[in-house]
């Protein structure tokens, strides 16, 4: 393969001397300065990203695959530094370049990356010459020693639009977080903010947080971002995004988590997989302000599902994956037991709003097809300013042990009837698992009750009772639909155990959409 172009005929004298110390003037910053810069933005009209200049042509995903960070190129590689910055390539999905500024004593310069900084391997390895300045890169990750001492494992990683992940201890890569989403699901065409640019704080010898900040921008809203993290077992990110409008938006999804979930015990006979469970995260989970906990169990409709959830008092919502054991997967390459699950903490008053679910159907479990997020009941107007502060927890995130609450660990649903029968009704069996809490710690004959809620259908034949041996609880029954219900109307149900005068478990919430 032969070179296509030049990208620049500067060249750097060497790796050491561009790594945190760029050559140009350092210029004042501060998250005030990128705010009035984010409102200066939103006054003026959206201009797209354009694809950077000098790139080759033709860099398929096949070739891109092949071209890497240097390791040995981390910025910030200097003694007692617990961090590492490592920058992603330009190409196939991501022609547009990122601008990574360095902060230090509030001040900043620019990020500085050649060609000397990449391994291009194989086929890639003449697509670009050597010592060539880049025209910038597409985004950029962070390595800290997150589980073990003596290696900087990746932590997290910005690249595409406004979407990022991050990693706690023992943890994979799964869900995704966002920026902001605006007309998720809605009549109009879903719009993707996109960070533009990133500040990046020089962290100090023996820190153990980092700080860094982001430019947003879209044709609806502008906007500038704090990113606070702590790594450990449970990685904490506290942001702080500030936003411009330059339009109304009618749907504003406020802290976006997107997730996948193929199937599940729920659904598993809709496909011929050999794999028990496929999913990145299996529930939607609410906490409210009195300490009830709501879980909504994850689904693949048979068509496009939007769920809004009323909870004013809520304080914490999250997609979480629960189910810790590699039996339940059976997928030794994709690890999905190791998928982190999300939990979003609301900061100060956002005001009223809703926390809304949309489920996508997809056959592939390369498709991200969940997404969850805050919506404000009022709608932004153009020209308006608006600050939302909240944590972000990324980690394994297993119930606790000693919580009053049991919590769901397992959704099945088959056909209805007594099993070992020939059935030939309409109605669908469902069977929740409680674990964990004071119910778990009670008698087979202790005085608990289901209670279950249905809408579009009715309750048949149910049945609560301890497993034998285990501290799980069982509830099974029926739902048959509503005589006046339509073919392939969706079912809400909710369900949960009560006794001794307090609630025992999680909320128990699912959806049931059958195929028309």
């Amino acid at each position: 393969m032969t070179t296509t172009a030049l990208l620049a005929t500067s060249f750097l004298p060497g790796r050491g001397a561009a790594q945190d110390a760029p050559e140009e003037e350092a210029r004042p910053f501060d998250f005030d300065m990128l705010t009035a810069r984010a409102e200066e933005l939103a006054g003026a009209p959206y201009a797209a990203p354009e694809p950077a200049e000098g790139l080759p042509e033709g860099l398929s995903y096949d070739l891109y695959r092949q071209i890497a960070f240097d390791p040995t190129a981390a910025r910030w590689d200097f003694p007692g530094s617990n961090f590492r910055l490592h920058a992603f390539h330009l190409g196939w999905l991501f022609p547009a370049a990122v601008p990574l500024h360095d902060v230090d004593g509030g001040t900043e310069q620019d990020f500085v990356f050649t060609t000397d900084d990449f391994d291009y391997r194989h086929e890639a390895a003449d697509v670009l010459p050597p010592h060539a300045e880049l025209p910038g890169v597409a985004g950029f990750r962070i390595h800290y020693p997150l589980n073990r001492a003596d290696i900087y494992d990746e932590l997290l990683a910005f690249q595409g639009a406004s979407y990022f992940r991050a990693l706690g201890r023992g943890n994979a890569y799964g869900l995704s977080a966002r920026g902001l989403a605006i007309d998720t699901a809605s009549e109009r065409p879903e719009e993707f903010p996109t960070f533009i640019e990133f500040y990046l704080e020089r962290p100090a010898p023996g820190a153990r947080t980092i700080t860094f900040y982001a430019l947003l921008d879209s044709p609806s809203v502008a906007g500038a971002y704090r990113f606070v993290v702590t790594p450990g077992r449970e990685t904490a990110m506290d942001v702080t995004a500030r936003l411009r409008f330059r339009t109304d938006v009618a749907n504003l999804g406020v802290a976006p988590l997107t997730s996948m979930f193929l199937f599940s015990e729920a659904n598993r006979s809709a496909f011929d997989d050999y794999r028990p469970q496929v999913h990145d995260s299996e529930g939607l989970i609410i906490e409210r302000g009195d300490g009830d906990v709501l879980w909504r169990a994850l689904n693949n409709p048979p068509r496009l599902s939007k769920s809004i959830f009323s909870e004013p008092d809520a304080r914490a919502f999250g997609l979480y994956q629960r189910d810790r054991r590699f039996e339940s997967y059976q997928d030794a390459g994709a690890h999905y037991q190791d998928r982190p699950s999300i939990r979003v903490e609301r900061q100060g008053d956002w005001g009223p709003g809703t926390v809304q679910l949309v489920e996508i159907p997809t056959d592939i479990e390369a498709n991200d097809n969940i997404v969850a997020y805050w919506q404000p009941d009022e709608s932004p107007r153009a020209g308006e300013a608006r600050e939302y502060s909240y944590r972000l927890v990324w980690g394994m995130m297993m119930p606790e042990d000693g919580t009053r609450l049991a919590h769901v660990a397992e959704t099945r649903t088959g056909q209805g009837g007594i099993s070992g029968v020939p059935y030939e009704g309409q109605a669908r069996k469902f069977v929740v698992d409680f674990e964990g809490g004071l119910l778990a710690r009670m008698a087979p004959d202790a005085e608990v009750v289901p209670q279950i809620t249905v809408t579009g259908g009715e309750v048949v034949d149910p049945v609560l009772f301890k497993i034998e041996g285990t501290g799980t609880w069982r509830l099974a029954f029926d739902v048959e639909p509503a005589s006046e219900t339509e073919p392939g109307a969706v079912i809400e149900l909710m369900a949960h155990v009560e006794g001794y005068d307090q609630r025992l478990t999680e909320i128990w919430m699912f959806q049931s959409m059958p195929t028309v």
